[in-house]
């Protein structure tokens, strides 16, 4: 498999899928990565900064990595800002594998530890609270398992379809390949907004945001396949006449078998590059769709809702580790 030689040949190629490798174990096992319930607030604990990390105690001595539990103060009218009280009297160590809330990993596995974590009354946020004083990072981690595998739906259904039909369009031609085109050329003139809103309105209200976002994005990717359909036709076109094929072809064998088999894995370098693509394109599309009511709604956590926050300008002033740690991911995914 030529593309897989290249693949592991490019160093920038081999970093990017480590990097998507670990985003994808991070987010499947974000009740273990992540310290706290990404919907549960903290008392008093609104809009915080991230915890400050301490390792020495107040006389100067060495006692290793702990946290001060911490909570908001009052608005101070001049800056706009709110001070910080912290509680330097109740140092919280800071450990790995510690016990928590209690969920079942992989919905199977009932457990109570997680990756880090404090062992005191102080609560560990790593990226802050936000208005609702919930963990901003559990709230990350537990985002990006519905925004990274929103995308591996989409493109698990329209790229298989785009392939085999542009395939059989190709391969076959003439009349066949009018049909399945003129076919596509009446999907790609119906206007995305317009059906996004559509089923957004038909879809039932018992339906958390999660999943009705997931059901439109199943729906419209089923007639999101015409464009690839049509780049994916045009390879096959010149692939279908080159030697090895026809020299397949004059052994018998199948014409299915051709496509699937030796003309479908010559085009694959093209759709790697597309899904690759394609992922970070649902992620805005869902932020797109979040700011417009129809995407992942609170208090579900996606990167898009999360990101949303952008658009109250004191926030990106005043608060601004509640938007840089999801616009970071949007643009690294």
């Amino acid at each position: 498999m030529k593309w897989w030689k290249n693949l592991k040949k490019n160093p920038l190629a081999r970093f990017g899928a480590l990097l998507l490798l670990i985003f994808y174990i991070v987010v499947i096992a974000a009740d273990f990565v992540a310290p706290y319930d990404p919907y549960a607030s903290q008392t008093n604990g609104s809009l915080l900064p991230p915890t400050k990390i301490y390792w020495q105690n107040q006389t100067g001595d060495f006692i290793g990595p702990h946290i001060y539990p911490t909570t908001q103060g009052p608005v101070d009218l001049e800056t706009g800002l709110r001070k910080l009280n912290v509680d330097l009297d109740k140092p919280s160590p800071l450990s790995l594998f510690v016990k928590g809330t209690p969920y079942k990993l992989f919905g199977i596995l009932p457990l109570d530890r997680h990756l880090f974590g404090s062992t005191g009354e102080a609560k560990f946020n790593l990226l802050g609270t936000d208005e609702q004083a919930r963990d901003q990072f559990s709230r990350l981690i537990f985002g990006g398992r519905i925004s990274l595998f929103i995308g591996l739906v989409g493109i698990l259904i329209y790229f298989p379809l785009g392939m085999i039909i542009g395939g059989i369009s190709g391969y076959f031609g003439g009349l066949v390949d009018s049909i399945l085109m003129r076919f596509a050329e009446v999907l790609m003139t119906i206007p995305g907004i317009y059906l996004l809103v559509a089923l957004a309105a038909v879809l039932p209200p018992s339906l958390t945001s999660a999943q009705r976002f997931l059901l439109i994005v199943a729906i419209t990717s089923f007639i999101s396949w015409a464009g690839l359909a049509r780049v994916i036709r045009g390879q096959v076109l010149s692939i279908k006449e080159r030697e090895f094929v026809q020299a397949v072809r004059a052994m018998g064998a199948n014409s299915f078998y051709i496509i699937i088999r030796h003309v479908l894995p010559q085009t694959a370098t093209y759709i790697i590059i597309s899904a690759t693509l394609a992922i970070p394109s649902f992620i805005i599309s869902e932020s797109v769709l979040s700011l417009i009511g129809l995407g992942i709604q609170q208090p579900d956590p996606s990167w898009g809702n999360m990101l949303s926050l952008a658009t109250n300008a004191s926030i990106l002033v005043l608060q601004p580790w509640l938007v840089w740690p999801p616009a970071l991911l949007i643009i690294l995914t």
